[in-house]
């Protein structure tokens, strides 16, 4: 019984780990009218806020992982990009 106990006990760490880390993406670099912004909404949430000149650089589970992405490709928050 303590065996069976043990496999249900790790059954259900397993199955939050993995609820916790397959949850959406939190926040996006983006090209919106032309400048570059790292914001938590979604590329859709985005498009309709910004309107259809919009374009995603990437997608994170963390801000300082998309403040990093955007530093070590020289993408400034406020500055200037385009969406071809």
């Amino acid at each position: 019984m303590r065996r069976f106990t043990t496999i249900i006990g790790s059954g259900i760490a397993l199955a939050g780990l993995i609820a916790s880390t397959s949850g959406a993406l939190a926040y996006g670099v983006y090209c919106a009218n032309n400048r570059i912004e790292i914001d938590s909404r979604s590329f859709d949430q985005m498009r309709i806020a910004r309107g259809s000149g919009i374009c995603a650089f990437g997608q994170f589970n963390y801000l300082s992982d998309a403040q990093n992405f955007a530093r070590r490709n020289n993408m400034q928050p406020g500055a200037t990009c385009s969406c071809r």
